[in-house]
């Protein structure tokens, strides 16, 4: 995110000495995207950042995909992942388990009650979505503050780890990229400000207050990292904390922003899936659909019209309100829609009726389109509604 922040003690000019109370260096690290020619951050470490004493395999939960073949659309029930209290001693990175994924990006789901492993996701940026709970996200840059309706970005190789708090689960719907995460393009200037048609602008966008100091030595974290096979895990031991940093500046870092900001465009007419974008990725787009006013044409049908996605895969999840074009199809909070490239799909039987002289729509909604196929992961095998494709005809197959 190209917005300048500055937090703790920096030098006055970068690559410089910068020194503690007594005399010693600080060791300069620079966190950069596309090598050296996008944004970046320094940090200022106690110690020296790339120190190692043990490096082991992290053996990865299950990350195996299976087609969607036949091509068919898909009804995930995710809250069927996390019932009972296991959630109690689960952990927001080993307890995540993939639900759907291609070469771009992963959607994972997990509900966690205990504090995760420190972490860093080297293959890409991470977007994860709190569907419900509060918590901390401690990281290399300082400490965020999460709650329902957060989405946390977290930039390529930030070292982190998820605490909840609460009474209940920390409900974590994950989107982990092979890429970069940032606000559409087309809601930036050239230098890469927010503009004023914008649904957002940077008040929204809350990072860290101040640096987070950790003491401790042989610290594990967790790395998940691209390997010559696809994706590996390696289990590192520093000799000091990472959570060293007495100050850092510049233009990437982690930060939240809630749903609750997100301002809709509407218009007299449907408006389009685009309308309602946050970020984007190579290869993907993620929206979200939140309460607003819906179409004021007076011949209107507010519920979309029946489209064939014809170069994406649309995934939908439902994390709050009553989700009318839906009705019928057993679709409800916690649950995820898949509509793959290659099939019409729209409204319920009787939604695009019943919409006629809606004003309002509460609604809330995630969605992640893709631009190659998407597999299912081991849980959405494993939360998969056997009759959602048939729903709009009423009937099963014949054989």
């Amino acid at each position: 995110m190209a917005h300048y922040r500055r937090l703790g003690a920096v030098p006055p000019k970068r690559h410089t000495q910068h020194r503690n109370p007594e005399g010693g260096l600080y060791y300069e690290e620079l966190m950069g995207e596309e090598g050296f020619s996008s944004d970046s951050s320094l940090l200022y470490h106690r110690n020296i950042p790339s120190a190692i004493v043990d490096a082991a395999v992290w053996e990865l939960p299950d990350q195996s995909l299976t087609a969607n073949h036949p091509l068919t659309p898909r009804h995930l029930r995710l809250h069927q992942l996390t019932a009972g209290e296991e959630w109690k001693n689960t952990d927001a990175v080993t307890g995540r388990r993939l639900v759907l994924g291609n070469g771009d990006v992963r959607i994972g789901y997990v509900a966690a009650g205990a504090p995760s492993p420190l972490y860093r996701n080297a293959v890409g940026d991470e977007c994860v979505y709190v569907e419900a709970g509060e918590g901390r996200v401690e990281t290399v840059f300082g400490e965020l503050t999460v709650r329902q309706g957060d989405y946390v970005l977290l930039p390529r190789a930030t070292t982190h780890r998820w605490v909840p708090g609460g009474d209940g689960p920390l409900r974590l719907y994950t989107v982990e990229a092979n890429s970069h995460i940032a606000p559409a393009k087309r809601y930036l200037s050239k230098y890469g400000q927010l503009l004023e048609h914008a649904p957002f602008c940077e008040r929204d966008l809350h990072g860290p207050d101040e640096p987070l100091s950790v003491q401790g030595t042989d610290v594990e974290v967790l790395v998940k990292h691209r390997t010559a096979g696809g994706i590996g895990g390696t289990r590192y031991v520093y000799p000091q904390h990472p959570f060293d940093v007495v100050g850092w500046d510049g233009c990437l870092y982690p930060y939240t922003f809630n749903i609750a900001d997100y301002e809709p465009i509407t218009g007299r007419v449907h408006q389009p899936p685009p309308a309602h974008q946050v970020f984007e990725g190579d290869g993907f787009v993620i929206c979200n659909f939140v309460p607003r006013k819906v179409d004021y044409h007076p011949l209107s049908i507010p519920v979309p019209y029946y489209h064939s996605n014809v170069d994406s895969d649309e995934v939908m999840f439902y994390c709050g309100g009553d989700y009318e074009a839906r009705r019928g199809s057993g679709i409800g909070q916690g649950s995820v829609s898949l509509h793959p490239g290659g099939h019409a799909h729209g409204p319920q039987p009787g939604a695009y009726e019943r919409s006629i002289g809606a004003e309002f729509f509460d609604e809330l909604a995630v969605m992640v389109d893709t631009f190659r196929p998407l597999q299912l992961g081991e849980a959405g095998l494993d939360c998969a509604d056997p009759g959602y494709a048939w729903t709009w005809s009423g009937r099963g197959p014949s054989r």
